[in-house]
């Protein structure tokens, strides 16, 4: 099989290289987005690095930072939510293609497909576009959640897939709707059961001053997911990365 490695760069930012494609999810790049405090090392510079396209699931600004984009480049293909576009070439970015569900995008060898997620989409002074999730296909199959809760169509998304990335958290000391906790982020496994997770959305973005106060939700989502890991999906290879870490498909 071609070479396939994804690096957990934090929050929901992961680079997948697979068939000589790299592609960037929701990068969040900066040590501060608005009273949110970056806990984890800084990203290494070869994360954004020669980038074919970034994947955008969502309008939150813990997923769609302007800045952070405009690191990576304006020229950088971006793959957004349809609805979404306006924001990106507004902002000056020059190559903006919307997807709905169902929609699909060629990246080198790699087709990249947009799926349903259920979490809202909205963003202050903007308006909304639907939050998506992606497949990504090629000699391996990857499913990037992006925000969602668990729904039922999920089990669709599972044949054959690789790698699921899982969100397990979030960015404070409680979850509003539309997110997937340890708990729920298993019960999602279970219905994908790809051949390996990778849990993101945990360990990187907190409020300022609270991880003194309250640091358990900044650290311990991982071991909660593994456990329920352990009693729902045993048959699902779990592999918890801190962000900067990387795992191979092969």
């Amino acid at each position: 099989m071609s070479a396939g490695r994804v690096t957990y760069v934090g929050h929901a930012t992961v680079l997948a290289e697979l068939d000589g494609a790299r592609l960037l999810t929701d990068p969040v790049l900066r040590s501060r987005v608005g009273p949110l405090r970056r806990h984890a090392a800084p990203p290494a510079p070869h994360a954004t690095a020669d980038l074919d396209a970034v994947l955008i699931s969502h309008l939150h600004h813990d997923h769609a930072d302007l800045p952070s984009l405009q690191r990576v480049g304006r020229d950088v293909p971006l793959l957004v939510p349809r609805g979404a576009g306006a924001l990106f070439e507004r902002a000056g970015f020059s190559a903006v293609s919307e997807l709905s569900p169902g929609d699909s995008e060629r990246v080198g060898a790699v087709t990249v497909t947009a799926v349903e997620a259920h979490h809202s989409g909205e963003r202050k002074g903007f308006g909304s576009a639907d939050a998506i999730g992606y497949v990504l296909e090629g000699a391996y199959r990857v499913y990037f959640a992006g925000d969602t809760d668990i729904f039922d169509a999920m089990k669709d998304l599972g044949e054959g897939l690789d790698l699921a990335l899982l969100p397990i958290w979030g960015w404070g000391p409680n979850l509003g709707a539309g997110h997937l906790d340890p708990e729920g982020a298993a019960r999602a496994a279970a219905l994908l059961s790809p051949r390996m997770v990778v849990p993101i959305h945990w360990g990187t973005l907190y409020p300022l001053g609270l991880a003194r106060l309250r640091p358990g939700p900044l650290r311990s989502p991982p071991s909660e997911f593994e456990a329920r890991m352990r009693e729902l999906a045993p048959q699902v290879e779990t592999r918890v990365l801190a962000p900067g870490e990387s795992v191979s498909l092969s």
